[in-house]
């Protein structure tokens, strides 16, 4: 039997691919007809990995996200209405207690997660930069990423991921969210202070600031990374040969947190903190990114934060 997770899935793309194609023709002409001349304007990628942080294989231990950004046309800046620049993102990741074989007691429940979103970056006020968000996010044995992280760690020859038999299960998940930021010029470098919400899986408000200084790449539609807060290039820009640097940090207030059942025992922290640092590389065509980001803890009882690794490569043809 199919598992409940893709069901629900398959059934909502069919009712969208159907829905739309019932309204093509009374759309021809306006809304319809801008949507059909869109192309895909660039693609978005980042993997995250404790490995090449701290070098452990703990809670927020991988993910990895793609993104397609599709639209009519890409003129370096943001439009001032919604949906004219559009971003699906599709991606996993892993979330695991400290040791994989026999978690200590009051470590948090492991999490095998997929999630897709469709986000609509737009300029609402002169100056100013935001995006806004519907997605879904799955969790559980079906969505496969238990049995993914079971066979990448058998042909590595790395500890069997056994606390897998008692991850979150299948569920899925709404999520809404938003950002909005108001980045600052200041010559030799470029301040971006943003405030952003989410409601979903989890729900938080947060803010924070990322810098950006070097040979900076200009013109380019920047994404955001839910995990970490690093940003990585959507739509590529100009110039930006040779190095840049980004730097970056927020606060969030955590309300609720569907990875931390109440059955469990283990609550969230409230708050969180991130800091995140990065290195970019451009030469010729090919661009090349590391990044490092520390989270701090995310549940109560958690002994430590942990820093994550990021990495990012891209060719420009």
């Amino acid at each position: 039997m199919p598992n409940p997770i893709f069901a629900a899935l398959r059934g909502a793309l069919l009712t969208v691919t159907f829905g739309l194609a019932a309204l093509a023709p009374a759309a021809a002409g306006s809304f319809g007809e801008r949507f059909a001349l869109r192309e895909t304007l660039g693609y978005g990628r980042l993997f995250n990995n404790d490995y090449f942080g701290d070098h452990e294989d703990r809670w927020q231990t991988g993910s990895y996200n793609i993104s397609v950004i599709r639209g009519q046309v890409w003129e370096g800046k943001l439009p001032q209405l919604p949906f004219e620049i559009m971003e699906y993102r599709f991606g996993g990741s892993i979330i695991a207690p400290s040791v994989l074989s026999h978690p200590p007691a009051g470590d948090r429940r492991y999490v095998g997660r997929l999630n897709f979103a469709a986000k609509t970056h737009f300029a609402p006020l002169p100056g100013s930069e935001a995006d806004l968000g519907f997605g879904l996010v799955a969790t559980g044995p079906g969505t496969g990423i238990s049995n993914l992280h079971e066979t990448l760690h058998r042909v590595f020859s790395a500890p069997r991921p056994a606390v897998a038999k008692d991850q979150l299960g299948d569920h899925l998940y709404p999520v809404l969210d938003g950002e909005f930021a108001r980045p600052v010029d200041l010559g030799w470098a470029e301040a971006r202070p943003f405030v952003e919400g989410r409601a979903g899986d989890e729900t938080l408000v947060r803010a924070g600031v990322d810098f950006r200084f070097g040979q900076r790449e200009r013109g380019a539609l920047w994404l955001r990374d839910e995990i970490t807060g690093q940003r990585y290039v959507g739509v590529s820009g100009t110039g930006g040969e040779g190095t840049s640097f980004v730097l970056g940090a927020d606060i969030a207030h955590v309300f609720d947190s569907q990875y931390f059942p109440a059955a469990d025992g283990v609550d969230f922290e409230p708050t969180r903190k991130r800091l995140r640092a990065g290195v970019s590389t451009r030469i010729g065509i090919v661009g090349l990114f590391y990044g490092v980001t520390w989270l701090s803890e995310e549940f109560v009882g958690q002994p430590e934060g942990q820093v994550l690794g990021s990495l990012r490569a891209r060719v420009n043809f």
